[in-house]
């Protein structure tokens, strides 16, 4: 049993004061309410309490590379997430032939399987291809056209451990495979398109409930035609997915965003290797990125490619460019948990995982925990 008890609690869809989170030795939480006078296992004395961050969209980070590393590897960097406070995630593979991912599919199982105490919960993998028209950081040679037959063998491939898939809405038998993804519980997301906003708005008629990475590798905003960046900030049927890294999209284009999509923005990194790691040459499948001292990643051709971003620092640029804490919160934990059909993370509230983050008052990571077991202690 663990008794926090904080100044501030952001539960995910309130604020409460002065309040006590009780986690029962199921690692659920059992209680959520007044601290009054109750028997308290750890008594914050400032800053805000809030529910794990919940990252949809990370391929790497610490030097490890999601598309390459064995299973102990995938360890370190989901220990290294949840240092950081993603206590939940969807490891993010690029474009790739089947036989890879699958290959890639049966890692992801056996890390899931493992359930590490210390490290950040594996919720399915994030197919971020093949089905895509832009290549941006991806290599072009993988791209393909989603086929049924193609969309069966990824579904057999990667079975039982998919979650969600971005590809291009344009290509022909798109939407065919969005209603099957959907209907098959995968979280469907538009990304790496030229599709027309009229397009985008017929794939979440399909079932499409997520825009990959916003105004990165996709139509943008023009006044006659929207693109996909026009249909995401409209659709309410949209999460959009945002790099709040200030280099892939700018702080002007950032508030557009939380201004125009408030409460359905989700905070992602898109981390590659390069993640947590000093400047020089990183992989991202088979290419290589390039890291230059306070930069993303780029390819040698200078495409962005992924991010070094972490989720506090995320949180922190969302603020900075007009969210108030308590709305990057729910950026980072409801609003994902929500999207990938988890109402028992990024909240706190009776019955959710004890997945809990200390911020400072300056929004760094203080302390964390996993179902009620300490990553980060809070005595650091």
């Amino acid at each position: 049993m663990l008794t926090l008890k904080a100044p501030t609690v952001v539960t995910g869809t309130d604020v409460l004061h002065d309040a006590a989170v009780v986690v029962d030795d199921r690692g659920r939480i059992a209680d959520v309410g007044p601290a009054g006078s109750r028997p308290t296992t750890v008594a914050l004395p400032d800053g805000l309490l809030v529910p794990g961050f919940v990252e949809a969209q990370v391929n790497g980070g610490v030097g490890v590379d999601l598309m390459s590393a064995d299973a102990e590897g995938w360890r370190r960097h989901a220990r290294w997430l949840a240092s950081t406070g993603v206590t939940s995630y969807c490891p993010t593979l690029v474009s790739a032939p089947v036989p890879t991912l699958a290959e890639r599919a049966a890692v992801a199982r056996e890390v899931a399987a493992a359930d590490d105490p210390l490290a950040a919960r594996l919720l399915g993998l994030h197919c971020e291809g093949p089905f895509l028209t832009r290549a941006g950081a991806h290599s072009p040679e993988h791209l393909k056209e989603p086929t049924p037959e193609r969309v069966r063998e990824l579904v057999a491939a990667t079975r039982d451990v998919l979650a969600v898939v971005t590809l291009a809405p344009e290509l022909p038998g798109a939407l065919d495979a969005i209603a099957l993804l959907a209907g098959l519980g995968v979280v469907v997301s538009v990304g790496h398109s030229d599709a027309r906003a009229d397009q985008v708005a017929r794939a979440a008629d399909a079932g499409a409930t997520f825009v990959t990475h916003l105004f990165n590798a996709q139509s943008g905003l023009h006044h006659r035609e929207p693109g996909v960046v026009g249909e995401a900030l409209t659709d309410p049927r949209l999460t959009v997915g945002l790099i709040a890294d200030h280099e892939h999209v700018h702080p002007t284009a950032c508030r557009l965003v939380l201004g125009a999509a408030a409460g359905r923005v989700a905070l992602v990194t898109d981390a590659v290797a390069a993640a947590g790691m000093p400047p020089g040459r990183y992989p991202l499948g088979d290419q290589v990125t390039v890291v230059e001292a306070g930069r993303a990643p780029r390819l040698p051709d200078g495409t962005l490619a992924g991010s070094g971003l972490t989720m506090p620092v995320a949180l922190r640029n969302a603020v900075s460019d007009g969210y108030s804490a308590v709305a990057a919160v729910e950026a980072a934990t409801r609003v994902p948990a929500d999207l990938l059909g988890r109402p028992d993370l990024g909240r706190i509230c009776p019955e959710a995982w004890g997945d809990l983050v200390w911020l400072a008052d300056d929004l760094t990571v203080r302390a964390v925990w996993k179902a009620g077991r300490p990553v980060v202690p809070a005595s650091r």
